[in-house]
């Protein structure tokens, strides 16, 4: 090995004396070609160390990099780097320290008055050239891929689909019957490759290596070494179960007699309800592939820990030095996830202080104001050290979303902070009367709301009742909360639409043409047209899957809702689904924009809300129904497109994905089904405060509370009569919108990394969680999606998105572990560490309000009885 350095040293000195002799003769082209030296920088720009490897033992994709770029021709290379800083000059994720690099090579003269000789001047356009076109411009997206694909390795193999629809079933099942339960455990994308590998690699021991054949089809169910791509394909197919069905919020909610009590629902009306939701999003994903997954700005960052876990299951490694760690990747994340896994017992249930951590309020547990300011669980959480529990600490996505998505969530959530404090103490519209920070409905009386007192036996609004009753109040955290909702629709359509309309009007030209080119004879066109990044080009070799196919899709799942609405009494017109469907095709594209690119996710819930309340006045059932259809398309369609991209990334075959999803869509509605009507009979007093096992049904509490809030009282009431000031931020929105599009017209450089629709989605980030929620986060981020990342790079590409996968598998199996150890039969441990977090203001004890209402007239706040809005 000192040899071979020794060997390395002189040819890099040699090519030295080269590259000055070369220059000084003015012959630099003679040295377009492959080098010692360059060979070195090459592979150090790609992540890796020179010295670990030898000469003739290069991994097939760094010796690819290696070829492409010393046989990229300079002014190949220059016009490159020219479209780069023209696409990415206001790109928050494309790093600001390498467009000043490239900005600084393309000023060939400034570049040499630097100290820099014209040697390392060419080397360097060539390199950045060369990784941005031949592999990515992103190095998160170059740490998890391959720039090469080898199509011959096997991927619709008979174990990958096994698998898949195996525990497509068992997650949709687990994940089902833990998503009513708070805290919620979920069968995650990282926890299922760890389940997958080992049956991969089992059915490749046991199984037979023959082909059987039936009929025209042959089947290999043992192909040879179970592949990364048969893995990652199989989690495609399980990725569909990963999110709760959002039908079920109404299936709970209008079947319980803790809410609405519909006694008309029976199986056919779920299932015609649940597989309509489910196949609308399905649908709305291959008419959005344009914008969100061919766009290469669009990364889908939340993938990376998928990606890197699979690479570090299944792809070869080396033990190279990586800022002194030495470690493969799969040690890395099998040391990482069995510390985690034993750590989560200690806040999760040996000393479950360490979870909520107001140490402040221990201090002095009666002290009102201090808990409404620092406490976890009724305050606001300002808290420098508010958690050591890593599901708290991840619960922002830390070591995924980018550093500065965090960062402008995080101010968007301290400004929050002030918002709420403000509008408690300021008792504004009655708020003081009310726990502050909550996200339940309360009557005048400060009782938790009943929406059978005011409702006749079809479920609408009897105003003679309402008026006995009393009006629903929001707490100053669901206030702010649904202002920052309202101003965020507006805003973030504008915004996304100004700053990215030349992607946008590209992805829409496509699909003109495609559209115009249908009816054509002898003219192929392919949803890949009009792209050409990297990861594109790999994927051309592979059929794509028409538009059309789609198509039928929506067209089916159209016709089911027609159905549902049609053939039962669910007091809901047909014209409010098309409704929905031409809405979510306006909006679906600027929200995904803002998914695709930071992290964060807006959903359209609460504006579909506030339009059929005012469409359908007084019906609950109406909005339950459409507002679930909506959200569903938004929510279901985000996920297909982010498996789609992770298909992408994987090279994994389009029409292979779209059998795979289609049929684990189809698993999953039915498995759904099947737990939600066991659980409704099985599991005593579901859905309230004294459920077992703590199955108390916190999302579909928040369902029913805005079926109550927009759909029986109605936004009109509301916004004429009870919170005048929520009708205005939509108008804030739109105006702040203009004031952000001129910052960033007139100050590109300056405002790369501000993004203010995060920032508004900060302030969503309370009611009822808070800021001890993102603080400990914002920690981590900082550390490693920004600091790690900038000066200790290698080590980053390596293990950051391996070490987020592997804390977040570890979270979730020592979850459901410790659920059926010890909480299924709770053993609690007595102690004052477990004791703590139930004691003071802050644990639910004494005061719980800023003012009581028993010292008011009549005992109750708010409009005179009789007089209500």
């Amino acid at each position: 090995m000192q040899s071979d350095e020794v060997s390395n040293k002189k040819d890099y000195q040699y090519s030295v004396q080269e590259k000055e002799s070369s220059t000084e003769n003015g012959n630099l082209e003679e040295f377009d070609g492959d080098t010692p030296s360059f060979r070195r920088a090459i592979i150090e720009a790609c992540g890796h160390n020179p010295d670990d490897f030898e000469s003739d033992e290069l991994p097939e994709d760094l010796q690819y990099m290696i070829n492409v770029i010393t046989s990229l021709p300079i002014d190949d290379a220059l016009k490159i780097l020219e479209r780069a800083v023209e696409e990415h000059h206001d790109d928050a994720n494309f790093s600001s320290d390498l467009l000043k690099k490239i900005e600084l090579l393309l000023d060939r003269d400034q570049y040499l008055r630097t100290g820099h000789n014209e040697f390392e001047w060419f080397e360097q356009c060539k390199i950045d050239a060369g990784l941005i076109h031949y592999h990515s411009p992103y190095p998160e997206v170059r740490t998890v891929t391959s720039p090469i694909d080898d199509e011959s390795i096997p991927v619709e193999t008979f174990r990958a689909y096994f698998f898949g629809f195996f525990w497509t079933i068992l997650g949709a099942g687990v994940n089902e019957f833990f998503s009513h339960r708070k805290p919620l455990i979920s069968l995650t994308a990282p926890v299922m490759q760890i389940l997958l590998y080992p049956c991969g690699k089992f059915f490749e021991r046991v199984l037979p290596n023959r082909v059987f054949k039936l009929g025209k089809v042959s089947v290999n169910f043992n192909p040879g070494p179970w592949s990364y791509k048969e893995q990652m394909f199989a989690t495609i197919i399980f990725n569909v179960s990963t999110n709760y069905t959002y039908v079920a919020h109404n299936i709970y909610v209008q079947k319980l007699k803790v809410f609405y009590g519909n006694d008309w629902l029976d199986f056919g009306y779920e299932v015609l309800l649940m597989l309509c939701s489910q196949l609308l999003g399905f649908g709305y994903a291959g008419i959005l592939r344009k914008f969100v997954i061919y766009n290469e700005k669009c990364l889908w960052p939340t993938l990376f820990p998928t990606m890197a876990l699979n690479g570090a299951l299944l792809r070869p490694d080396n033990k190279e030095n990586t800022n002194g760690w030495r470690m493969t990747r799969y040690k890395f994340f099998m040391v990482f996830f069995l510390t985690m896994f034993l750590y989560n017992w200690i806040p999760t249930y040996l000393f479950q202080g360490l979870s909520s951590f107001s140490w402040m309020t221990w201090i002095s547990p009666k002290n009102f104001d201090l808990a409404m300011v620092t406490g976890s669980t009724s305050g606001l959480g300002l808290n420098p050290i508010p958690t050591f529990d890593w599901n708290i600490i991840d619960y922002n996505y830390s070591l995924s979303i980018p550093f500065f998505s965090q960062l402008n969530q995080y101010i968007g959530t301290f400004i929050g902070f002030f918002v709420v404090l403000g509008l408690y103490y300021s008792n504004y519209k009655w708020t003081g009367y009310l726990p502050m920070n909550s996200n339940d409905i309360f009557t005048n009386t400060g009782d938790s709301y009943a929406v059978q007192e005011i409702l006749d036996s079809n479920s609408k609004l009897v105003e003679s009742k309402y008026q006995a009753y009393s009006p629903p109040f929001y707490t100053a955290g669901n206030l702010l909360v649904y202002g920052g909702i309202f101003a965020q629709y507006p805003f973030a359509f504008a915004y996304v639409f100004f700053t990215e309309w030349k992607a946008i009007s590209r992805c829409f030209k496509q699909i003109y043409y495609q559209m115009k080119s249908f009816r054509s004879i002898g003219k192929k066109t392919t949803t890949y047209d009009g792209f050409d990044d990297p990861q594109t080009r790999l994927m051309k070799k592979y059929k794509d899957v028409p538009d059309w196919w789609f198509l039928v899709v929506l067209v089916v799942a159209l016709v089911l809702g027609i159905l549902c609405i049609k053939l039962y009494p669910t007091q809901t017109p047909v014209w409010g689904l098309f409704y929905i469907l031409a809405f979510n095709f306006l909006f679906l594209i600027p929200i995904c924009f803002i998914f695709s690119t930071t992290g964060f996710s807006i959903t359209m819930g609460v504006i579909t809300e506030i339009i059929i309340g005012y469409a359908l006045p007084g019906n609950g059932l109406a909005l339950m129904t459409i507002k679930s259809l909506g959200y569903t398309i938004d929510n279901q369609a985000e996920s297909y497109i982010a498996d789609q991209k992770l298909a992408h990334y994987a090279k994994i075959p389009q029409r292979a994905v779209f059998k795979g999803q289609l049929v684990g869509v189809l698993i999953q509605c039915f498995v759904a089904l099947g737990v939600i009507n066991w659980q409704i009979v099985n599991v005593k007093n579901i859905c309230t405060s004294k459920a077992e096992n703590k199955f108390t049904c916190p999302k579909e509490v928040n369902f029913y509370s805005s079926s109550v809030f927009w759909g029986v009282i109605g936004p009109k009431r509301v916004f004429n009569g009870l919170y005048p000031i929520l009708k205005y931020t939509f108008l804030i929105g739109f105006l702040l919108s203009i004031l952000c599009c001129a910052i960033k017209y007139f100050f590109p450089k300056q405002t790369r990394n501000f993004h203010p629709t995060i920032l508004m989605g900060g302030l969503q980030q309370f009611a009822p969680y808070n800021l001890s929620y993102v603080t400990g986060g914002l920690y981590i981020s900082f550390a490693f999606m920004f600091y790690i990342k900038r000066y200790y790079t290698k080590w980053w590409e390596k293990y950051n998105y391996v070490l987020s996968a592997a804390f977040s598998s570890a979270i979730a199996s020592s979850a459901i572990v410790i659920f059926f150890a010890v909480n299924y039969k709770p053993k609690h441990i007595n102690w004052w560490g477990n004791n703590i977090i139930d004691t003071g203001v802050d644990g639910g004890e004494g005061r719980q309000t800023l003012k009581n209402v028993t010292s008011l007239q009549g005992g109750y706040f708010g409009p005179r009885v009789g007089s209500y809005p």
